[in-house]
């Protein structure tokens, strides 16, 4: 017994001094980008822009985990900076409305409705995702500099980007079934 007592001393007097909280260094978002500075504008998407010091990571990655249950992909750690060449992000191009079918008795219809900020979320990066696939092909440019490009024209909110076109044709159904 006074053996054990003496290992348990002997470890307790070797092991290393845990650091503080206040000693440990800042995490910043690829290394560069202070979490704190990030803002999301919008109130409906702050709870699916995880930037929070909660999920903060180094070097922001999925590897694949997030794929096992429905709507667990919330908590995906979503970074879209382009400071290089424009100030804002490209969250402009996700769609407020869209339209749905209602049916009764034989007879459908279209109904306008709000755009969940979830899928709103997930529906930008799809777009553009596709952009910068389509841009990319049969092109000399490389798939990062197009994405790099649908991302700065979509900050810019302009016209010709696939994001922004694409966006546009549901808001412009559902205006016209109110």
């Amino acid at each position: 017994q006074l053996v054990d007592e003496w290992a348990v001393n002997e470890a307790v007097d070797f092991a290393p001094a845990f650091e503080l909280e206040g000693d440990l260094p800042e995490v910043k978002l690829f290394g560069k980008w202070n979490l704190q500075e990030v803002n999301v504008a919008d109130i409906s998407l702050v709870d699916y822009i995880t930037v929070k010091e909660k999920y903060a990571k180094y070097l922001p990655h999925s590897a694949g985990r997030y794929q096992v249950g429905k709507d667990i992909n919330i908590y995906v750690p979503i970074c879209i900076t382009t400071p290089c060449r424009c100030s804002s992000t490209p969250l402009s191009c996700r769609s407020r409305e869209d339209s749905t079918l209602i049916g009764r008795a034989g007879t459908v219809r279209r109904q306008s409705v709000y755009v969940a900020p979830f899928r709103r979320v997930n529906q930008a990066m799809w777009l553009l995702g596709t952009g910068a696939h389509e841009a990319a092909f049969r092109n000399i440019k490389t798939i990062a500099e197009c994405l790099a490009d649908e991302l700065i024209n979509a900050a810019k909110e302009s016209p010709n980007n696939y994001a922004i076109k694409k966006k546009d044709e549901p808001e412009r159904v559902a205006q016209f079934n109110v």
